[in-house]
């Protein structure tokens, strides 16, 4: 059953019933109970949906029609805010509080006007307003998808909360703005033990901090010293750690990213290097993400384009977002679903059989989708 507060979107679904009528329901009870009170209800996870703008609508149908096909226990409610909703709006209420309710949300990207003065962005509030502090970004090379480099294997993290993106803006004087970077040892900590906890945990050996404070000696400066200590803490388990300078990091990743394991910085450097990231491996459209809190997790493409240039073209590749959700998925403890779609996913690429126009093929979202229920 889908809760939905709008329209219902693409031809995908129906298409997929024909071609795989065992698309049909079942119910599972994770073994982790550590989970935080996520909503589950009658062995399925109510799980907040935002398709987002540009493809997102047709990104999504592909991946609830996938999660069909698979079985997945899990309930979508889905809102279609947009990144015009105003904050006062209803809808953007809605949002925010059904992910209060469910805990999880898979969302697609929301464009966030560049000129509208006074206007909030959705993701910023979410963030903000949530403390879904920690951002972390896969880059990875998909066999069957070749790129000029190969071996790229490694993990941003970013603080979500401060530096540029606090909103803190003014004009002191016409034609003078002044613009504040917030940067606290508190939360330089957090994600700092954020990106060793994430080494520990997924056997990844080197943590290294991006940052610029040759030049902003304060701000970036106690981002830095502030992971130099709390990489002191972690010495003792083998995992090395080295900082390096934002430009200098953009060079290296365009020339040598193998060098690379996981990245930790602040928020704006953040979302740079996520991009140069994705385009090492592929582009937008096959780059997964999520947003980790203390209560909430949001799971969303991990380089932010709403790919509003081929919206309703049924041409985008669904890969970020599926890719997105099999996070998701092991965040709820419902490995054998995450591992299964996955594969498919994997495989669907490695095998070329339905290559989206952005991985250099003609084959449409519809076809992609199908194929990867094919390999289920």
């Amino acid at each position: 059953m889908l809760k939905t507060f709008v329209r219902t979107t693409t031809p995908i679904l129906a298409a997929a019933k024909k071609n795989f009528p065992r698309a049909v329901s079942s119910v599972v009870t994770p073994s982790d109970t550590s989970l935080l009170n996520t909503s589950k209800y009658g062995g399925k996870y109510t799980v907040t949906l935002i398709p987002g703008d540009g493809i997102g609508q047709e990104t999504a149908a592909a991946v609830k029609t996938i999660f069909k096909a698979a079985n997945v226990p899990i309930e979508w409610e889905q809102l279609d805010v947009t990144g015009y909703t105003q904050e006062g709006d209803l809808l953007f209420k809605q949002s925010v509080d059904s992910l209060r309710r469910n805990k999880v949300a898979l969302k697609g990207i929301l464009y966030t006007p560049i000129s509208k003065l006074g206007h909030q962005s959705f993701n910023v509030t979410l963030r903000k307003d949530l403390d879904i502090y920690a951002s972390l970004v896969i880059v990875k090379n998909i066999k069957g998808y070749p790129t000029r480099h190969n071996n790229v294997d490694f993990a941003i993290i970013r603080e979500n909360t401060e530096g540029e993106y606090s909103g803190l803006e003014h004009q002191s004087f016409p034609g003078v703005v002044e613009s504040l970077k917030i940067v606290t040892k508190a939360k330089t900590e957090r994600i700092a033990r954020f990106a060793f906890d994430f080494a520990l945990k997924n056997g990844r050996k080197k943590v290294t901090c991006v940052h610029k404070a040759n030049i902003m000696k304060l701000g970036d400066g106690l981002f830095l010293n502030t992971c130099r200590e709390v990489a002191e803490d972690y010495k003792s388990s083998g995992i090395e750690f080295n900082d390096m300078i934002v430009d200098n990091c953009s060079m290296q990743l365009v020339s040598k990213p193998q060098q690379f394991d996981v990245m930790v910085m602040p928020n704006l450097y953040g979302n740079i290097v996520s991009n140069v990231g994705a385009a090492l491996v592929g582009g937008a459209g096959i780059i997964p993400g999520a947003n980790i809190g203390r209560e909430f997790a949001l799971f969303e493409p991990g380089c932010r384009h709403v790919g509003k240039d081929i919206q309703g073209h049924n041409t985008a590749n669904p890969t970020a977002l599926l890719l997105s959700g099999v996070m998701m998925l092991r965040h709820l403890s419902l490995n054998d679903f995450a591992n299964r779609i996955n594969n498919a996913v994997y495989q669907t690429i490695q095998r070329g059989s339905a290559k989206t126009p952005d991985m250099g093929g003609t084959s449409t979202t519809t076809d992609f989708t199908l194929a990867v229920i094919s390999n289920l």
